[in-house]
């Protein structure tokens, strides 16, 4: 990249973040692991200068493209994050609770990517634990809405021998991360919604834009959604988380980022990449929805994510 397309970018994102204005920004939270950050893929340290990270480590993630996102669609979010390594709900409960302190607008919960870890597929701390932090953001701000993302079937859970979900297809550990969502918004009226990140994954793999298993190689011309564990996302794979959760809290229909979509552009994917996850995001939620606009408030229980297509 010339240093005067450099310039070029940073000017830019100068002149949009001058216009936004604060006082008016709608406040979102992201809470979670590794998935939430980055782990893994360039997304980690994606223009952390965009967002607030509570924990202080520099970190841009999955909010960072959701704040890029935002920008480029005239949205007004202040966007911070609140994220450890391999931990789930219970620790940040446990060990986070001045940094979740706050009013926010919304909230997204991300939890440990088996639920359970020494039970992988056990919902039942999952159940628990997302009642007590939605509570707990409901009770700072009750017109907050909270939300469970359900993240990405894991491939070092379903391919090696002795995996957990070893010989059931991709969908299979997909069905039991959406199941656990859907219980828990059944349990907690302060849940809103489940944010269907890991129903786009698998979208993506049944259309033919990303290869199912990384163990036997990459198909020609699909992409790898998994980084090089086969466990946390490739720079693709979180650019589809990314476009997902932000279709599904701004209302905005991703297709209308388009090939130039500038985040995609920084971090070395296509035009045709780019539009591809655009869409498969957008068939995902189901709709097309106006610029600007919220998704309803969903009825308990009715979650996109736990829904078998």
């Amino acid at each position: 990249m010339t240093s005067g397309r450099i310039l070029t970018r940073l000017l830019w994102l100068c002149a949009v973040l001058m216009a936004a204005r604060p006082a008016t920004a709608e406040r979102i939270l992201f809470v979670g692991n590794s998935f939430t950050y980055g782990g893994g893929s360039p997304v980690r340290f994606f223009h952390p200068e965009l967002v607030h990270d509570l924990n202080r480590g520099g970190l841009g993630g999955v909010p960072a493209l959701f704040k890029l996102f935002a920008l480029q669609a005239g949205l007004d979010w202040d966007v911070s994050l609140e994220t450890e390594a391999a931990r789930d709900f219970a620790y940040h409960l446990a060990s986070r609770k001045a940094e979740l302190a706050g009013t926010w607008d919304v909230v997204v919960l991300q939890d440990y990517s088996t639920l359970e870890k020494q039970r992988p597929g056990d919902a039942g701390p999952h159940i628990r634990d997302a009642a007590r932090l939605a509570a707990l953001f409901r009770a700072a701000n009750p017109s907050a809405r909270v939300m469970l993302e359900t993240t990405w079937p894991r491939a070092d859970m379903i391919y090696p021998a002795g995996a957990p979900w070893q010989g059931r297809p991709v969908r299979a550990m997909l069905d039991d991360l959406a199941r656990a969502n859907a219980l828990a918004l059944a349990a907690s009226r302060d849940l809103n919604a489940s944010i269907p990140v890991g129903e786009a994954w698998v979208r993506a793999m049944e259309q033919g834009v990303a290869d199912p298993n990384p163990y036997d190689g990459i198909g020609f011309g699909k992409l790898d959604l998994w980084t090089w564990d086969h466990y946390h996302a490739s720079t693709a794979g979180y650019y589809l988380a990314a476009l997902v959760i932000f279709g599904r809290v701004t209302g905005y229909d991703v297709r209308r980022l388009g090939p130039r979509e500038r985040a995609a552009d920084e971090l070395g994917m296509s035009g045709i990449m780019a539009t591809a996850l655009q869409r498969i995001a957008s068939e995902t939620l189901g709709r097309t929805t106006m610029s600007g606009g919220h998704p309803a408030r969903e009825h308990i229980g009715s979650a996109p994510a736990a829904r078998k297509r």
